[in-house]
């Protein structure tokens, strides 16, 4: 990234250009990230193919053109002082081509790890061994007959992903033994993954950090997830989510590997929490995410700085500053399964207005002109005074959605 003094809100270059912020991508987190940054009083661009997409619809600019497009790449640089992402997997060179002119943050080599299981485990590993203190699960990376055949015996049974291009779920699958092993390997079209070793899971958490060109990290609270079908459905972030010991850790493993990355930007990573194997509970580095993520939701109304104000200010160079949580709080990731009832095939809007009517409820829609099934629509943030009240609220919302309880 270039170095550069800080983008200030409101200010305008010799032309009377208003100081403009750039994202790659335009779907929800780009809509909220642009979102924040025009409260702050920055214009905005937004680099992405889809003419409907949810932040180009918002945003001053939107450039609708492939993230390897030449000339798109370059009227995103033309308009913008500094430029972020909001998907893992806008093309590296891309970036790297922007960062030549702008900057940008993350950089091209903090996403490339990021868009490589292999290489992302590799980098867990180098954190762990030079004092992070938390590892990924056992694996293996399978990328010929060769490497396949010769799998530990121990890894199995075990999960198969991808190396590259898996997200919610897909690009794996759970083998028992060698057999499972190979034949889901044909499945995934013999392509590079990562076998990973099945471990005792007893829940899932999330950190996000944000750190600045200047080497400032400061970190949100831990988040409780807990996913269906392989998606997120609801994250906690309140006292009792998390023993605390163990949310301290997932804390400065999480600041480690944003340093050592030289990270730049909004990065969450995920924690299995597993069997220790003594009756407790230990922590497992499962991935990251170079940019805001569905588990950081819930800061937008439960702490004086959201996850996408602290990207703006990571990509602008201003100050950061920790994170407080001033209410315990609940997130309801919210499908497109919502609009169809059992048997009706035409969508029906879900009942915002009970949902609303239940204290402490803020709804966040995405801006997306239709729903399905597994879209991702919008989200629902609970807040209130205690943990009591607020997971109240959140069992009444899942009725009234018909989704499974807490």
């Amino acid at each position: 990234m270039k170095e550069s003094t800080p983008l200030l809100p409101g200010a305008t270059d010799a032309s009377g250009r208003p100081a403009t912020l750039g994202v790659m991508g335009g779907g929800q987190l780009g809509r909220m990230f642009v979102q924040a940054a025009q409260a702050m009083g920055y214009a905005t661009a937004v680099l992405d193919p889809d003419a409907d997409s949810p932040a180009g619809l918002i945003s001053h600019h939107h450039i609708r053109s492939a993230y390897d497009d030449t000339e798109g790449l370059a009227r995103l640089a033309a308009l913008s002082d500094a430029i972020t992402t909001e998907f893992e997997n806008v093309p590296a060179p891309a970036l790297a081509a922007l960062a030549a002119q702008r900057p940008v943050a993350p950089g091209a080599a903090c996403v490339a790890i990021a868009q490589d299981r292999a290489a992302e485990k590799a980098h867990f590993m180098r954190c762990a061994a030079d004092g992070s203190g938390v590892r990924p699960a056992p694996y293996a990376a399978i990328d010929t007959p060769e490497q396949l055949a010769a799998v530990a015996d121990d890894l199995l049974p075990g999960i198969l992903k991808t190396a590259r291009l898996g997200y919610d779920g897909k690009g794996q699958a759970r083998v028992k033994d060698r057999a499972e092993l190979a034949a889901a390997w044909d499945r995934l079209g013999r392509v590079p993954c990562v076998l990973e070793k099945l471990m005792p899971l007893r829940a899932e958490c999330s950190v996000i950090v944000a750190r600045g060109a200047n080497g400032d990290c400061v970190s949100f609270p831990v988040q409780k997830n807990t996913h269906h079908d392989g998606i997120l459905a609801v994250t906690e972030v309140h006292e009792g989510a998390i023993e605390p010991a163990l949310a301290r850790r997932a804390q400065a493993a999480t600041i480690a590997i944003a340093q050592q990355l030289g990270y730049v930007g909004v990065l969450c990573v995920e924690y299995f929490l597993v069997d220790d194997g003594q009756g407790g509970l230990d922590l497992v580095v499962n991935e990251m995410a170079p940019r805001p993520h569905n588990s950081g939701h819930y800061t937008q109304n439960a702490c004086d700085v959201s996850q996408f104000e602290a990207q703006v200010r990571a990509v602008a160079g201003l100050p950061l500053r920790p994170p407080v949580q001033h209410s315990p709080a609940i997130m309801l990731n919210l499908l497109g399964d919502l609009w169809f009832a059992p048997g009706r095939e035409a969508a029906v809007t879900p009942p915002w207005d009970a949902l609303l009517a239940l204290p402490g409820t803020h709804l966040h829609l995405y801006g997306k002109a239709s729903a399905r099934p597994g879209r991702k629509m919008g989200h629902l943030n609970i807040t209130g005074p205690t943990v009591a009240a607020v997971r109240d609220t959140a069992t009444k919302a899942l009725a009234l959605l018909g989704l499974p309880p807490l």
